[in-house]
């Protein structure tokens, strides 16, 4: 695995939700802030994105954009102030049941692809935690053509339902989100993380840990497998990602037990063991020192936090 894919993975729950809406007119919706991250894809006319506390962004043709952090906002057919957005936006719920089927006339004014992740977000990977409140990136021709080409699966799979869609969509919904966030590394020109896998030599140690995270690690061994000397591989580790190589390593590992712990049902003993710790106690005394909570009580909320969505 790789840091991307993992960060991802580590929060990733469940299958995404989407629709497709058709809509004309003058509209204006209003999503509160939530758990999970959502996203909208143009595929005809235009529309404004207005998040909380942000600036209002104009969406076209092609356009996409992500809410990692599940930031509440309102989108409307034309600029909005925010202040009487508010007040006259429809609940979104309350929308799509109203935009009704999909068999309204060519003439409707724009064209929308929404949804959400969800998400557990009590244990972001930096790496998520960095993507802006909000994330757009625009139409333009020869960028992002991953993207584009998964847009454009997506849209002709909502066109019809065609055999394997129920394993298609969700799969196209996930790639949506990896291309998304890929495109915003490449577009970034700020943050740590872009950095951090800019580097090649704390690149290349991340790929080993994230590659095999229960091996048994050490900085000599790992600054080998970065083709560095061990000072080298440690000042450039922490300057970038803030811990030492071993820290973040005990950290992942911690990351990926409750994991484990919330998606399945394996024994303390089976997790520790995928993990790298030698015995569910040296585990269980790691866990509660980082998370403040055991293993067993920690999959107990899970099990609880799941049945409530």
């Amino acid at each position: 695995m790789d840091v991307v894919s993992d960060a991802i993975s580590a929060v990733h729950l469940g299958h995404p939700s989407s629709h497709r809406v058709r809509t004309r007119g003058s509209w204006c919706v209003r999503l509160d802030s939530y758990d999970g991250a959502g996203f909208y894809v143009v595929l005809k006319g235009s529309c404004w994105l207005l998040p909380d506390g942000g600036a209002p962004v104009l969406l076209g043709v092609g356009d996409a954009v992500l809410l990692p952090h599940g930031t509440g906002h309102v989108i409307a057919d034309s600029p909005v102030d925010p202040a009487i957005a508010r007040e006259k936006a429809v609940p979104f719920e309350q929308w799509l049941a109203e935009t009704g089927s999909r068999d309204q006339p060519d003439r409707d004014k724009t064209e929308l692809v929404c949804g959400k992740y969800r998400l557990d977000c009590s244990r972001l990977h930096p790496l998520m935690t960095e993507l802006p409140e909000v994330v757009h990136l625009p139409n333009r021709v020869g960028s992002h053509l991953e993207l584009r080409a998964a847009i454009d699966l997506l849209a002709g799979e909502l066109d019809e339902q065609r055999p394997g869609s129920c394993i298609a969509l969700p799969s196209l919904l996930d790639l949506l989100l990896v291309y998304i966030v890929r495109s915003w590394m490449t577009e970034a020109t700020s943050g740590t993380w872009p950095r951090v896998l800019g580097d090649p030599v704390t690149a290349a140690a991340l790929r080993a840990l994230h590659t095999n995270p229960a091996a048994p690690w050490s900085n000599d061994r790992l600054a080998a497998e970065a083709g560095v000397s061990r000072p080298t591989l440690a000042r450039r580790f922490a300057t970038l990602v803030g811990r030492s190589p071993m820290a973040y390593l005990t950290w992942w590992r911690l990351i990926l037990a409750a994991t484990q712990l919330r998606n399945t049902s394996d024994t303390l003993a089976a997790v520790a063991a995928r993990v790298g710790y030698s015995s569910p106690y040296s585990l269980s005394h790691a866990f509660e020192r980082e998370f403040g909570i055991t293993p067993g009580r920690y999959r107990v909320q899970a099990v609880e936090r799941s049945a409530r969505r």
